[in-house]
């Protein structure tokens, strides 16, 4: 064992002064180069600093001492940590492999391999307790050999420590470069897998450059397929799914969920694939309704991972990005659990999504469609339809819902050119009795539409599949002014109404009622889907009982990604008459540390506080527009101007006083806070960090909430936001 004393040795010339000196200078120079490397992978654009486990900054003094102590306190003989955190991604990562279930330093036979750039690194057999040690190290040109069991071991204990220091959120993969963490071991967890996972995000720097250099979009099918067939399917493969796949703009997870639902009141063992997910990424694959278990995730994951790591070839990337692992992933284990259908939602557009490698699905749908992801898919509602379109495949029926008639029409010529039979559903009214009322599990208006088209779908595949009691068609005079003939009529079976009953989504027109505080949840952000939500909030609140020994409070809670147009969005919620507007990043703490769920690499944190105070300023200026208007509000308005004080509110430079309240938070934990004020007996936070009302209109705000009788809190314009806010309010989604 290296100890203090044993570099000390030089001046007490315990060994000597030509051997004190050389294992200190060697020892040194092992832990310089150790240190070296770790700065190496720490370093990609900009410099970020090292962090105890705390948190807490670390200087260079601080660091070497650190260092110096984890060289200087490791026993012998010293194991390596079981498992292998990587510090960040590309050919400059510092990774650390474990080759044997326990290989030791100064012990039995072992052998280590660790990459920063370049290092290989080989344990010998021990000889007398002390053991040999060899270590080559190429970085560019330079070559240093022979180094000695001193310089070894320093570079072992700094390795370690570097293993052992949390990530910092300013790093973010490359594309083209894979992570290529240890291949699956006993002992191996989720979470493990899901940081792997999260390596294969697609960073924002890439995001853009592929936009700009976009050229054949058939190119992105075709390096689908090759990856498939990398995994070990073929498109055969695939075929023997019984397959429903659904696009649209809004409402495809619903109807989704709604055809799933049905179908299990059959009997038939289901697997659903559907995304994002809102707190666990094994949510994107279910089934039976339920996520698949961490267990069978980090089965299925290590398995088709490792697959693609032994198959590389130079055609492109060794693994795929982010959403086609995935959907490789999905389709692995629906094949493998042997499931009798699989529901499959589309991820943008249909057209050259990568889930559009089916070939044969028993039935397609589309629901409503709208403007979003125009970058991608075109910025007319008639290019989006001609994506939408692309899903649809010779012979196989399809359905849709009531369209604008532009739009619609372009599925029509979608359809008649490979032909497919395509059909309009009827409206949910027309499956109704006057006595015996459909009920959905899914509030709102706007389901119903997303309701009918899973019914056709639902029982499309049914007929197609032989089964009985699909449901007798009923005699109806519908006549339809469309283009498209109308789907048939029938009576829903008790399955069918049970299931679109029983029907679950998290996230969509939710509601969380919580003593004084009511969390309304909807992940709408497209205009008309936002639009849909309000009127369903407002009906919602118009419904609640109203509180007669106190005043209410209304609350929204607000973020958008992307480039979605969030002025136009939070002009749609100024009806709503919110006393309070609140935004923050789609991060659930501050810190992401045991948080990988929840990682996103494709933004910055920098670009996502921006876009919160954009979005306040946007809020501003509307409630001074309306202000203007109505002299009323304007002298009952709350000035929210003043210096801020404190680390975790943000507030953008005003030239003069807002006549607004509004708040921007760090973090989805600091807001729900602010918002609860202790009141939520589901969310009770250990202690209130600093600063949390050092603004003047948290302050003047917080002793309104805690005197209000009821407070309505409305959470929309991210997915990925009520995702953050479900984590926070109902922990045992996390389990």
């Amino acid at each position: 064992m290296l100890s203090i004393e044993d570099m000390e040795g030089v001046k007490g010339g315990r060994h000597g002064s030509w051997l004190g000196q050389r294992r200190y200078f060697e020892a040194a120079a092992g832990l310089l180069m150790a240190l070296s490397a770790y700065i190496l992978a720490r370093i990609q654009k900009h410099v970020c600093p090292f962090r105890n486990r705390n948190g807490k900054k670390l200087g260079a003094l601080e660091m070497s001492s650190l260092s110096f102590r984890a060289v200087s306190q490791c026993p012998k003989p010293h194991y390596l940590p079981p498992r292998t955190k990587m510090a960040t991604v590309g050919a400059d990562s510092l990774l650390m492999e474990k080759r044997t279930s326990r290989s030791r330093i100064g012990g039995n036979w072992g052998h280590d391999v660790v990459r920063a750039g370049r290092i290989h690194m080989s344990q010998g057999r021990s000889r007398g307790g002390r053991g040999t040690s060899r270590c080559s190290w190429n970085l560019g040109s330079g070559f240093l050999g022979g180094m000695s069991w001193a310089r070894c071991r320093a570079l072992h204990a700094a390795l370690r420590l570097a293993a052992e220091l949390p990530l910092q959120g300013g790093l973010t993969p490359r594309r083209g470069l894979s992570a290529r963490p240890v291949p699956q071991e006993p002992g191996m967890e989720y979470q493990d897998a899901v940081r792997a996972l999260n390596t294969l995000q697609t960073n924002a720097s890439y995001l853009e450059q592929t936009k700009q250099e976009r050229g054949d979009l058939q190119v992105q099918l075709e390096t689908m397929k090759h990856y498939l067939s990398r995994s070990g399917l073929q498109l055969e493969d695939l075929d023997q799914l019984k397959i429903i796949h659904v696009t649209g703009t809004k409402g495809k997870g619903s109807t989704c969920a709604f055809t799933e639902r049905i179908l299990r009141g059959y009997g038939l063992k289901t697997g659903f694939y559907s995304s994002p997910h809102l707190v666990q990424v094994r949510e994107r694959i279910r089934i039976n309704g339920e996520p698949i278990s961490p267990e069978l995730f980090t089965k299925y994951f290590w398995r088709l991972y490792n697959q693609l790591e032994e198959t590389k070839d130079g055609s492109c990337s060794s693994m795929p990005p982010y959403f086609r692992f995935l959907t490789i992933l999905a389709f692995h284990v629906f094949l493998q659990e042997k499931v009798d259908l699989a529901v499959v939602e589309v991820g943008i557009g249909g057209a050259y999504d990568c889930t559009n490698i089916i070939r044969k699905p028993v039935v397609c749908g589309i629901s409503s469609l709208g403007i979003d992801h125009t970058n991608i898919l075109g910025d007319t509602i008639e290019k989006i339809a001609w994506q939408k379109g692309g899903i649809f495949k010779p012979g196989v029926p399809a359905f849709t819902v009531s369209q604008p008639d532009s739009p619609l029409e372009v599925l029509k010529e979608c359809a008649q050119q490979l032909p497919c039979p395509l059909y309009l559903c009827p409206p949910l009214d027309a499956f109704e009795e006057e006595e015996q009322p459909l009920h959905l599990g899914l509030a709102g208006d706007h389901q119903r539409s997303n309701a009918a088209l899973a019914l056709q779908l639902a029982r499309c595949w049914l007929q197609q599949q032989g089964h009985k009691g699909i449901g007798e068609l009923k005699t109806v005079s519908l006549t339809s002014r469309r283009a498209l003939p109308l789907a048939p009529v029938f009576y829903p079976t008790r399955p069918m109404k049970q299931g679109l009953q029983d029907t679950e989504w998290l996230g969509r027109t939710q509601t969380l009622r919580r003593g004084a505080l009511t969390w309304y949840l909807d992940g709408a952000h497209t205009t008309n889907s936002i639009q849909a939500g309000v009127r369903w909030f407002r009906r919602a609140v118009l419904n609640q009982e109203k509180p007669n020994n106190g005043p209410e409070v209304r609350v929204l809670l607000f973020n958008a990604t992307g480039e979605r147009d969030t002025a136009a969005l939070l002009k749609l919620l100024q009806p709503c008459q919110f006393d309070y507007a609140v935004f923050c990043p789609n991060l659930t703490e501050i810190s992401p540390v045991g948080n990988a769920d929840q990682q996103n690499f494709t933004v910055t944190l920098d670009h996502m506080l921006t876009r919160c105070l954009e979005n306040q300023k946007h809020w501003n200026r509307l409630a001074e527009e309306k202000a203007g208007l109505d002299p009323w509000l304007a002298q009952t308005s709350e000035s929210s101007s003043g210096p801020l004080h404190g680390p975790l509110l943000l507030v953008p430079p005003a030239p003069r006083p807002l006549n607004t309240s509004s708040l921007v938070f760090s973090c989805i934990s600091h807001a729900l806070q602010w918002i609860s004020q202790g009141r939520d007996p589901h969310f009770q936070p250990s202690s209130l960090p600093r600063g949390l009302h050092s603004h003047p209109v948290a302050s003047t705000g917080a002793v309104l909430l805690k005197e209000a009788s009821s407070i309505q809190v409305l959470v929309t314009g991210s997915l990925h936001l009520v995702g953050g806010v479900l984590k926070l309010l109902d922990p045992s989604l996390s389990q």
